[in-house]
């Protein structure tokens, strides 16, 4: 039997521990998002992978705490807490601001602990190196809400509740902060493979957007797309645990 080293209890959350798998999966949430969004990825992959769902500070059980400011801060906070985790197989999984998220991680990694990741899953995110120019954080509380319903990525029952949305609203406008005023510092490309995945109608990426990913490795790319929106993957939970399951097998 392996040793499966506890994880941070405040940024990693562990809801499935398997201390004999052979691949680690880090799961990185959207903005406004919560590690409690990947749980279903936990419990739907198999024994062989072992998942921490990280949860960004100032929302649920961590809401008396300070949010980031900034992307690059959440990645600085991440990453030395991910190299405990770092004695087998380490893939990234970040959706929307979690992708970008994911791509500083790996880039750090890399760069200050020679650990290349097994592989980096870049979900419903541009390419670092495709700015927009985007201002939701600016809106006020009843335009970022409509934002949220236009993705429909909240449930609706939280959305329709004005003491939970107020309670939320705080952490989603400083992930959209920190989502939209990130801007891509040119680097070393990443040594590890990348795989995008995007919706064919998401509002926030085109396909040729998400495509653009390969620009940052020098390791293999691969484009995934699916029907639906910027939240595609819920319709499609089935083929992405078979992808994320298959990747982690891969030597």
């Amino acid at each position: 039997m392996t040793t499966t080293a506890a994880p941070d209890p405040l940024w990693l959350r562990r809801y499935h521990p398997r201390p004999d798998a052979t691949a680690r999966l880090v799961c990185l949430p959207h903005a406004g998002g919560s590690a409690t969004f990947y749980r279903p990825v936990s419990a739907g992959l198999p024994d062989s992978v072992d998942v921490l769902c990280v949860q960004y500070p100032g929302r649920q059980d961590r809401r008396g705490e300070p949010c980031a400011t900034s992307v690059q801060e959440l990645a600085d906070r991440i990453t030395p807490l991910l190299l405990p985790h770092t004695d087998r197989p380490l893939l990234l999984f970040g959706h929307s601001m979690g992708a970008t998220l994911g791509f500083e991680i790996a880039r750090r990694l890399e760069r200050d602990h020679g650990v290349v990741p097994h592989a980096l899953f870049a979900s419903a995110r541009r390419a670092p190196s495709c700015p927009r120019d985007e201002r939701v954080h600016l809106r006020d509380d009843d335009g970022l809400v409509a934002e949220m319903r236009a993705l429909s990525g909240t449930d609706a029952a939280i959305l329709d509740d004005e003491e939970l949305i107020r309670m939320a609203l705080p952490a989603i406008r400083a992930d959209y902060r920190a989502a939209e005023t990130y801007r891509y510092e040119p680097g070393p490309r990443l040594r590890c493979p990348v795989t995008g995945l995007v919706g064919d109608e998401d509002p926030k990426v085109t396909v040729a957007e998400a495509r653009a990913w390969e620009r940052h490795t020098d390791a293999s790319f691969d484009l995934r797309v699916f029907a639906g929106g910027h939240f595609y993957l819920t319709a499609h939970q089935r083929e992405i645990l078979d992808l994320l399951a298959k990747d982690a097998l891969r030597p």
